[in-house]
Order: structure tokens, then sequence, then C-alpha cells
């Protein structure tokens, strides 16, 4: 694992989707993410009883045993926590003090985590007044978003500039 890698981390808050949770390990491995934290409701790639899933596993075809993963069931924590060591945290929302993604600015020391909220609510609240930096991809056409692992990969992409 590179240093780089080391310094990017995902955090996923509730995602339900065992699909999308096992393509968004897949981008993450392109972008050279270096943990993933899973919290909430948000499936793991290995259930209660250590086996590997299958759902997750299909999906993500090998990223969740090349990433590092851990689960933890408060996010507010998990994202007091990464503050304390000088990450920055990037939500990707709508939202009406968000940003335009392209125009995302990184922290000098390369230290950034990104928050992805579930399906139908998105990232809540309560958790979108610790973050840094709220991304929001513009829409254009009739529709109000994007499904979470598309937004992942089309926002960290481009603000990671890969």
């Amino acid at each position: 694992m590179n240093k780089e890698k080391k310094q990017i981390v995902v955090v996923l808050d509730n995602i339900r989707s065992t699909h999308n949770v096992g393509s968004i390990f897949r981008t993450a491995d392109a972008l050279g993410v270096g943990q993933m934290i899973l919290c909430g409701t948000t499936p793991t790639p290995t259930d209660r009883f250590g086996r590997a899933r299958k759902d997750i596993a299909k999906v993500a075809l090998g990223a969740e045993e090349s990433i590092s993963w851990k689960y933890e069931e408060d996010t507010i924590k998990v994202l007091k926590d990464l503050k304390k060591v000088g990450y920055l945290i990037v939500a990707i929302e709508q939202a009406e003090n968000s940003m335009d993604y392209k125009k995302v600015k990184l922290d000098k020391n390369g230290k950034v985590a990104f928050i992805m909220g579930e399906e139908v609510e998105g990232v809540k609240p309560k958790i979108l007044k610790l973050v840094d930096v709220i991304a929001e991809i513009p829409m254009l056409g009739q529709k109000e978003s994007l499904n979470v692992s598309v937004a992942f990969g089309v926002a960290v992409f481009r603000i990671l500039s890969i």
C-alpha cells in the first residue's frame, strides 16, 4: 500500500444495498483508497460468522479483499476521530450550503475522508454539520440524484483529479 493510498478514507453511512457497497469498494480500489469504514446498517464484506458475503464479492470483484475496511456503529464518532488526526471531511450530497464538486480543493496534507449517505435520504443533517465540505454534483435532467455508487465514482474521481 503506497503512502497516498493510506491518506484516503471512505465512510459509508447506512448504505443498504450490498450491490452499492460492492460497487463502491471496486471504485475505491481504482481510486487508491486506503480504508473503508462501514457504519450503521451498511453491510460488510463478511457476515457475522466471518464468512465472505457473495453478494458484495460479486460486484466488488476482489476489491473487498484489497482495501482495508472496518465496521463502526457510530458514524459521528468516526468523523470526529478522523478530524482529530487531520482529515478533511468531504460529504457528497445535495444541500443548501454545498459547492460544485468540480471546485473542491483538498488540503495540502493529503488526508481526506469522503462520506456517502444512505440511498434514499442521503447524508443526515446531523452528520453534515460535522463535515468541512459538502460537494454536490449538479443535476441537469429530470431526476434529482444519481445512484450512490455512481455519485461516489463521478465526484471522487474528479475531486482527487485522477
